[in-house]
This record gives structure tokens, C-alpha cells and sequence, in this order.
């Protein structure tokens, strides 16, 4: 039953997604006067017309995945690109803005969705260090209880000896309370031998052992953990500032993650860990059913975000590479549309390489 649910989630996921980017740009088209031919719900070919409204056909299509707008002007010879009510033929603020309105929309919804999360569902908000995450706790916006793992044991030092063990929670030194690997050091220093008190990450009976320390270290690799962590009921104005702090740390990690990518596949011809394609969306959305529905919408959050960062870089075949062609009418307008139509052809070929190699990764990652 679980698989199901998540193949359902997934469909969801990934067509819903495109869905709403695609009516973004066509609630910014018809806003605009630029006729909509047809709102493909999936992609071509066309298995059957659903219906006609306002002009625009509403068709449904064999591929179940995704969605599409088609506008008048955009693909046709020079007369229709020239019409009342072509894409092509309307001004480039138009033009931009119906460009954009795409990655609007999926930001807007992962704005809602973080919204909804902080505000009902008491989540926590993204950091990037432990530090940041004690300036949240001194500050309210979370519940924090720090405390010491034990990351590893270096073979052969005082600690492995002593039968410390690698994982489990350092608890105290000489008796005297961790919560953070400055502590540590600070108890060893000038001593010659220490008791460690330590307990499984699981849970369990405390241990308490004697460990020799020699030049003020005992072999083990310690990083600090947050024991406890839990968010209180937020009020509206501060779930709205933290939706935007959300959205803007992850659009941050999302530029970072794309640049890691090409610059490893440019350099060594190898995907990075943390990037994943279709198979590994589809293992996290199976994760997030599992865990729970709120996990589920993080997740549709974090993913309506990465699209929308995706389609706005200035790539060809994106959204955002098309918007450079727009913009350079401003200097030069060209008679035809040979150079755009090749470069975003080549562009689109690029994108789907490279969509095949982390596909491919993924799958691999998958059976290692």
C-alpha cells in the first residue's frame, strides 16, 4: 500500500509542479492579451481535446507527466509571429513578464507551503551550522538541547583501548556535563586520564569508562548534535518572515548545488553527492510518504523551489534563457529567429545529456 501511495505522490509531485508553472504563464498571457492556443495537461501527443474555453484548447496528452502552454507566435512562420494577440509580437515587458510568471508561481506556492509548515506545523527551519542553529535557540525561534557524538574512534589511541565506541553520545567527563566538543577539550587539559560516561544514540544504559589521555587527546573525532529539537507555535507575522528566510536559503543552496554540478561534471565527469535526478525524487518521495504528509509537502516545497531556480538561470531552452533573447531586442532586434532556435535546440540537448548522466547515477547509487 505504501508503494502506491508513493507512486501516486509522485505523479502528483512532479506533474503538479509543472502544472502550476505552466498556468503561471498562462494566467500571465491571457492577462497580457496574447492568445493561448492550448493548455496541455501532459505531454504530446495529443490523445484527446478536452474542451474549448476562451480560444484556448485544454487537451490531454499520452505522456501522464508534466503539462505545457502553447502560445500564438511562438513557434510559427514570421506572419503569425507578427499577428494581433502573437507572443512574439507583444512588448518585451510583456514578454518578460510572461516568461517569469511560471517561476512566480512555483515560488509563490513554496512560499505558502513554508508558510502552512512553520506557522501549523511547527517546523524547523533550514541551517547551515550548529552555530546558527544556538542563535535560533537564544532567540526563541527553536527549543534546542546541545549535545557530544562520538563522530569516530582513531584505531590505536587511548579511546579504542578503552573500549569507546564509535556513534554513541558522549554524556560527561569526569562527571562533569557536555554539550558541545570545546567542552571536551577544555575537561582533558592538563590531566592524564579522564572518565568518559557515554550512552547509545538509541538510547540505553549509561557506560562509564576510563580513558587515558595523552597530550591532551584521547583518540576520538567529536561533533556536536542537537539532542533536542522542536519549534513552538508561531505566530502569523513570524511564520511569514521565516517562510521568506526559508525560500531564500534554499534558492542560495540550490544555485550552489546546480554550479557543483556542472563544474563536476565539466572537471571530472562525475555527479556530485546531494544532486539527484527522477529516481532519487522518487526515492525521497517515498521516504516523505512514509514519514508522514507534512514531510511529504516539505518536500513539495523544496522541489517547486528547485524547479523554479532551474527554469530562471540564464540557460538556453529555459525560461530564463529565453528572457536573454527578449532582452537583447532592447539593443538589437534580429529578422529572424534562426540563432535562438539553434542555440536553445543545443541547449535542450545539453540539459537532457545531463539529465540521462544523473539519472544514471542515481540508478547506480541505487544498487551500490
Amino acid at each position: 500500500m505504501l508503494y502506491f501511495l508513493s507512486a501516486i505522490a509522485f505523479f502528483f509531485l512532479i506533474t503538479g509542479l509543472i502544472l502550476i508553472h505552466e498556468f503561471g504563464h498562462f494566467l500571465a498571457a491571457r492577462k497580457a492579451g496574447v492568445v493561448v492556443e492550448e493548455f496541455g495537461f501532459g505531454l504530446p501527443p495529443r490523445a484527446k481535446s478536452l474542451f474549448t474555453w476562451q480560444g484556448t484548447i485544454f487537451s490531454l496528452n499520452w505522456i501522464p507527466f508534466g503539462g505545457f502552454v502553447r502560445l500564438k507566435g511562438e513557434n510559427g512562420d514570421k506572419a503569425d509571429r507578427e499577428s494581433k494577440g502573437s507572443f512574439s509580437h507583444a512588448p518585451i515587458l510583456t514578454r518578460s513578464l510572461i516568461l517569469v510568471a511560471g517561476v512566480a508561481m512555483n515560488f509563490l506556492l513554496a512560499m505558502l507551503i513554508f508558510f502552512f509548515g512553520f506557522s501549523y506545523g511547527q517546523w524547523i527551519p533550514t541551517y547551515l551550522s550548529m552555530d546558527d542553529m544556538e542563535r535560533a535557540a537564544s532567540q526563541g525561534t527553536i527549543h534546542l538541547k546541545l549535545g557530544v557524538a562520538i563522530d569516530d574512534v582513531l584505531t590505536g589511541g587511548t579511546a579504542a583501548d578503552a573500549g569507546i565506541t564509535k556513534g554513541s553520545i558522549l554524556v560527561s567527563v569526569d562527571g562533569q556535563a557536555v554539550t558541545h566538543p570545546s567542552d571536551v577539550i577544555e575537561f582533558q587539559k592538563g590531566k592524564n586520564s579522564v572518565s568518559y560516561t557515554t550512552v547509545p544514540v538509541d538510547g540505553g544504559t549509561e557506560v562509564t569508562k576510563a580513558v587515558r589521555v595523552e597530550q591532551g587527546k584521547t583518540g576520538v573525532y567529536l561533533q556536536g548534535i542537537a539532542l533536542e529539537l522542536s519549534a513552538p507555535r508561531r505566530n502569523v507575522f513570524v511564520a511569514a518572515l521565516l517562510s521568506l528566510r526559508e525560500t531564500k536559503v534554499v534558492t542560495e543552496q540550490t544555485v550552489l548545488g546546480i554550479g557543483k554540478l556542472f563544474s563536476s561534471l565539466a572537471q571530472r565527469g562525475q555527479v556530485p553527492e546531494g544532486v539527484t535526478g527522477i529516481v532519487g525524487i522518487a526515492q525521497l518521495t517515498y521516504k516523505s510518504v512514509e514519514k508522514g504528509f507534512m514531510v511529504y509537502l516539505r518536500l513539495v516545497a523544496l522541489l517547486s523551489l528547485s524547479l523554479a531556480v532551474l527554469n530562471i538561470l540564464p540557460f538556453p531552452a529555459l525560461d530564463g534563457g529565453r528572457l536573454v533573447f527578449v532582452l537583447s531586442e532592447i539593443f538589437y532586434k534580429p529578422d529572424n529567429r534562426r540563432v535562438e532556435i539553434v542555440t536553445n535546440t543545443v541547449g535542450f540537448g545539453i540539459l537532457l545529456l545531463v539529465i540521462i548522466i544523473v539519472t544514471l547515477y542515481d540508478v547506480l547509487r541505487l544498487f551500490s
